[in-house]
């Protein structure tokens, strides 16, 4: 999130946490928790009085990191139960960039189903799958390589990894 509060590109940002947000951060974080920068704005999932939960309001790009695959089936049916899904609603029928990031693995076949419904609806799938070929050497370098290629996708520069480089390109 820092990048994204840092990048010049980024008018306005705003977080929405889901119900169990900050128990899995706390959980899987330790005693910091979950940080969000100073200058996003914060919301809860059980709200619809957000400018971007309406299709007139001009957001670009939506990312749900991690993405549940409970949350993923409920955007895939249309099942906008909270202010996450009816936004990933919202950025579907607009034509709006929308990146969901699932990180549950494997995958049952009704998964599976839900993956390739949204990719047909437009939505960009990035499973947290990091890489390895810049050799992180600690966890947050790993999750990094996730955390780059959403950045990416959202047009964001960034200098989180090393980039790959072939053999040949490093002769020349």
């Amino acid at each position: 999130m820092d990048e994204i509060a840092k990048s010049r590109k980024v008018k306005e940002c705003h977080v929405v946490l889901s119900e169990h947000a900050a128990e899995v951060a706390a959980t899987e974080l330790g005693a910091k928790g979950l940080q969000i920068p100073k200058g996003m704005k914060v919301h809860g999932d059980k709200t619809m009085q957000v400018p971007f939960a309406s299709g007139s309001a001009r957001f670009e790009a939506m990312a749900i990191i991690p993405c549940s695959m409970g949350t993923l089936g409920r955007i895939a049916h249309g099942y906008s139960n909270g202010t996450i899904a009816r936004t990933a609603d919202v950025f579907l029928k607009e034509k709006r960039k929308l990146i969901l990031v699932p990180r549950e693995t494997p995958w049952n076949l009704l998964q599976a189903r839900n993956v390739v419904s949204l990719m047909e609806a437009g939505a960009v799938m990035l499973p947290a799958i990091p890489s390895f070929y810049g050799r992180p050497q600690t966890v947050q370098e790993v999750a990094d390589t996730v955390v780059a290629r959403v950045l990416d996708h959202l047009g964001l520069p960034n200098d989180l990894v090393k980039r790959w480089k072939s053999g040949a390109s490093e002769k020349e």
